[in-house]
């Protein structure tokens, strides 16, 4: 009896494996393909090059305020050293502040991520949705950014289709 039923369901769940459906995308070339993620993009990586020059630049002030009080602490007067201490402690706590604001978990530039990039994401989802519902898709791969797709026969490839239906012709 259970040879039976275990035979019953190996052959039930082999035969519902095999009668998936199953392809897989290539996110990087689709948004590579759509012009206002490019934009998007660009904007972006602008906003974070004009964000890390300012909090090097802070750094830099810093440092030089660093370095400049070790070589005269020496010859300074206590309340000298503890003032310049507390403004150096100031100016380190507003840097790391400054860096927190710009680039932390909920900083400016993962708002602004958010806002540009996003919206263009979820319509190459939603796309893809269509797509692998048209084509009765159970599951749909993504083979970017380090996923565990090892090898896919390039058949199963849907990116241009995905393509298509945002109404845009491949490169």
């Amino acid at each position: 009896m259970k040879k039976l039923l275990f035979t019953l369901v190996f052959i039930f769940g082999t035969a519902f494996v095999f009668s998936q459906k199953y392809a897989y995308i290539d996110s990087d070339f689709i948004l590579g393909s759509v012009p206002e993620y490019k934009e998007s993009k660009d904007k972006l990586d602008k906003l974070a090059d004009r964000w890390t020059k300012e909090i090097e630049e802070r750094y830099e002030i810093l440092k030089m305020k660093k370095d400049n009080f070790a070589r005269e602490e020496v010859l300074l007067p206590t309340e000298e050293k503890t003032k310049r201490k507390e403004e150096i402690e100031k100016l380190e706590t507003e840097a790391m502040q400054m860096q927190k604001v710009r680039f932390g978990v909920n900083g400016d530039y993962f708002q602004k991520r958010q806002e540009l990039i996003k919206p263009i994401q979820d319509k190459v989802y939603e796309a893809m949705q269509k797509v692998a519902s048209k084509r009765n898709y159970s599951f749909v791969f993504d083979k970017a950014n380090q996923s565990n797709l090892i090898y896919a026969d390039s058949k199963l490839d849907i990116s241009e289709e995905v393509l298509k239906e945002m109404g845009i012709t491949g490169k």
